[in-house]
């Protein structure tokens, strides 16, 4: 029996300034910051007298999201490459219009890339599924992971388990500073209590 929690990260600066994501290593904007202190207050609250392990992307975003709501939890995240955003290759410290201007591919199916040296949605599932087996076959019962949007769409697939093709139908997608719970029963099924809840990141 686990109980999950995951944090899609704050407000980042690629947020306001027409920039790409992906792996272009973007600090929390001060909002982002602010956001990610309002996520530590409130966990620490509901999450008072239990124990949890946290994990996070290696990429600034995430990283500095999941250290200041750590601060709250008295816990210091583990960071893990296989949790970063999707690797959008050329497409990396671009803007969007730069992207959109220069596609070569628009995605169809999981196994298409946006440009030649990118990750697929297929690719991306298959760098996240070992990490989620190890957390999924470890002792840990409560564990925190912190990363951002396109990943956890995989990341929820693979809770409810889906396949990867799946993807290829329909997506759960959060937003930035959106907390889920989910949680395993005895009988090993999976429920998402709540989804994407965007009413931490404010007081």
């Amino acid at each position: 029996m686990k109980t999950i929690i995951t944090i899609q990260h704050t407000q980042s600066i690629h947020h306001t300034n027409g920039m790409i994501g992906s792996w272009t290593d973007w600090d929390l904007s001060e909002t982002g910051r602010k956001q990610a202190e309002c996520i530590g207050k409130k966990l620490s609250k509901e999450l008072e007298g239990k124990s949890f392990a946290m994990y996070s992307s290696d990429l600034k975003r995430a990283k500095q999201t999941a250290e200041i709501v750590g601060q709250y939890l008295g816990l210091s995240p583990v960071l893990a490459t296989e949790l970063r955003e999707r690797n959008l290759g050329k497409c990396v410290g671009k803007s969007v219009q730069w992207l959109r201007e220069n596609i070569e591919c628009q995605e169809k199916n999981v196994d298409d890339r946006m440009f030649s040296d990118a990750e697929s949605r297929r690719d991306e599932w298959n760098r996240l599924l070992p990490f989620y087996q190890k957390i999924m076959n470890s002792t840990d019962e409560n564990i925190i992971v912190v990363s951002h949007g396109d990943l956890l769409s995989v990341f929820n697939t693979m809770w409810l388990g889906l396949d990867v093709e799946s993807l290829n139908q329909a997506e759960m997608f959060g937003m930035a500073g959106g907390v889920s719970f989910m949680f395993e029963n005895n009988e090993g099924k999976h429920f998402i209590k709540r989804m994407g809840d965007m009413s931490f990141i404010t007081e």
